[in-house]
């Protein structure tokens, strides 16, 4: 067992999350000078990253502009990380822009492993200056609130049961579901709003709060021709093969699956180890989605960037139609739901991986791919499967401001509109992108605008010091598909710890900030100083 770390029973920012968004925030608030306590449900920091395995799904401008220095920093460690220590052919060496996977999701598809490497290098100078202290395998169970002051968390240790209270003047909920919402009794919104609410194009007529997009548990696979790695059988594994959901144009265990954009049925194809050369691969969704080739669209090790007979297989993640998971809400139906839900996710992932094995079409005829190796070594777990489910959608804080279809949808505002908020504190790219839910919705797809971030959607309307860092922040389940990919979600977190330590600094509150012009013209020039890019170029949407 690691040896036990102190806890503080006072910091000047508690920190509930070790995901993107928590890092970024413990980030911003060292860097500030400021104490943090940052506190992680796995053993492994980086969330989305890392414990979930998902490489991260950004904008086409990525490589010139559009994310904060910070971002940027952790992107350019990732490929220094394999130029130093991987054996890269010299033609992938010199890449200044290298893509390890050679994957089509991003242009920095990478193993989660070297991800997790570069973010512990990122805190590693404030865990040394004492600044800093991280908590892994520590899950909030209880909040103590005094009015509009979240007064302290409690802490429970996940190994052994033993619990930590910590108080703290700002507290930032950095958990993927915004579960610090419901235990500091901070008001929130689940699920599909109304149409009426926010009068969404795309929103239901009726509100549902337990109508969740899916969730996804990744696995990690190499392929070893001539070997037969063929996992058990799941117990469950009768009833994903036979399931086909209504809208969908085949069973949900096959190839065949709609085209998220157009809905139309479209055969995906999957063969293992292609010789294409990866330097030929170009990442870009804008152009192509590229997830019509299974096995190459989120290759995260290529092994032919590197010197011959350095690795016998690339290595692929697994984040494809056939295991989005959405039988279930996870968010809001009670312990004993989210529990099933859970399991509901790693049981299909395990039957995908079992069919594939053993029954899915191969490019010559035959059906299966028993050579399928799943590789516990990448995701860091002893059956092979993330750490954690990719969670898309979590619980919405009622904020100051609240992003509707309005401000992003480029049917609604054209091609160069969208809302220009006088308090934005970020920006971000990327198409409306919900996954089919839990209400029995199909994918939703819509074209955005290049979008900014506004202050006033980090920031609660009556809770005075709890301040949100990453998909819990004023959107609504409808444009919380484009405000819930990667590098949004370190832009969140990184502004919720500058915030939280100005205000600490300044001796205001984050309504001051984001209300008076004045106080927010001093935060902006903060934000301006770190690197943080408020506003973007003239660049059409997509």
């Amino acid at each position: 067992m690691p040896t036990p770390i102190a806890t503080p029973a006072e910091t000047d920012v508690l920190i509930v999350g070790g995901g993107l968004g928590g890092v970024a925030a413990a980030l911003a608030v060292c860097r500030a000078g400021r104490t943090a306590v940052l506190t992680e449900e796995t053993d492994w920091i980086g969330g989305q990253l890392t414990a979930q395995a998902v490489p991260p799904d950004e904008h086409p401008w990525v490589e010139q502009f559009g994310v904060t220095a910070t971002y940027r920093a952790l992107r350019e460690g990732i490929r220094e990380h394999y130029r130093r220590w991987y054996p890269l052919r010299a033609e992938a060496l010199a890449l200044p822009r290298l893509n390890p996977g050679a994957g089509r999701v991003s242009k920095l598809c990478h193993e989660p492993r070297v991800a997790l490497a570069v973010l512990e290098a990122m805190l590693a100078p404030h865990r040394a200056a004492g600044r800093l202290t991280v908590l892994t395998e520590h899950r909030p169970v209880a909040a103590e609130a005094d009015g509009d002051t979240v007064r302290a968390v409690t802490v429970e240790d996940v190994r052994d049961g033993a619990r930590h209270t910590i108080t703290a003047p700002y507290v930032i909920d950095a958990t993927e579901t915004g579960e610090l919402l419901e235990l500091a009794g901070v008001e929130y919104a689940i699920g599909a709003e109304a149409r009426a609410e926010y009068d969404e194009p795309h929103a239901p007529e009726t509100a549902d709060p337990l109508n969740q997009q899916g969730i996804t548990v990744c696995f990690a696979l190499s392929h070893h021709e001539g070997e037969d790695h063929t996992v058990d059988r799941p117990d469950g594994y009768d009833f994903w093969r036979s399931y086909r959901p209504g809208f969908w144009p085949g069973p949900l265990l096959g190839f065949l699956a709609p085209d998220p954009r157009t809905l139309a049925p479209v055969e995906r194809t999957f063969a293992p180890n292609p010789e294409v050369d990866p330097l030929n691969v170009t990442a870009d969704q804008s152009a192509d989605a590229g997830d019509k080739e299974l096995w190459g669209f989120r290759r995260i090790l290529a092994r032919r960037l590197h010197r011959p007979g350095a690795f016998d297989s690339d290595v692929t993640l697994v984040n494809w139609p056939l295991n989005d998971y959405w039988l279930k809400p996870l968010v809001g139906a009670g312990d004993e739901t989210a529990r099933q839900a859970l399991a509901g996710a790693r049981e299909l992932s395990l039957s995908v991986l079992y069919w594939l094995q053993t029954e899915a079409p191969r490019p010559d005829g035959g059906t299966g791919f028993p050579g399928l190796k799943l590789r516990p070594d990448v995701t860091g777990t002893a059956d092979g499967l993330a750490k954690s489910a990719y969670v898309r959608e979590a619980r919405r804080i009622k904020a100051v401001t609240t992003v509707t279809e309005h401000d992003v949808a480029i049917d609604i505002v054209g091609p160069y509109g969208g809302t220009r908020h006088r308090d934005s504190v970020g920006v971000g790219g990327y198409r409306i992108d919900l996954h089919p839910s839990t209400g029995g919705d199909n994918y939703i797809d819509i074209g955005s605008v290049p979008f900014e971030i506004p202050l006033g959607a980090l920031v609660p309307r009556r809770v005075r010091n709890l301040l949100p860092a990453g998909k819990n922040i004023g959107t609504t389940h409808i444009t919380n598909g484009c405000y819930r990919l990667h590098p949004v979600e370190w832009n969140v977190g990184e502004v919720a710890g500058a915030l939280a330590a100005h205000c600490l600094a300044e001796g205001v509150r984050p309504h001051q900030v984001q209300e008076e012009d004045k106080r927010f013209e001093e935060f902006a020039r903060v934000l301006d100083r770190a690197g943080v890019q408020r506003h973007w170029p003239d660049v059409r949407g997509y």
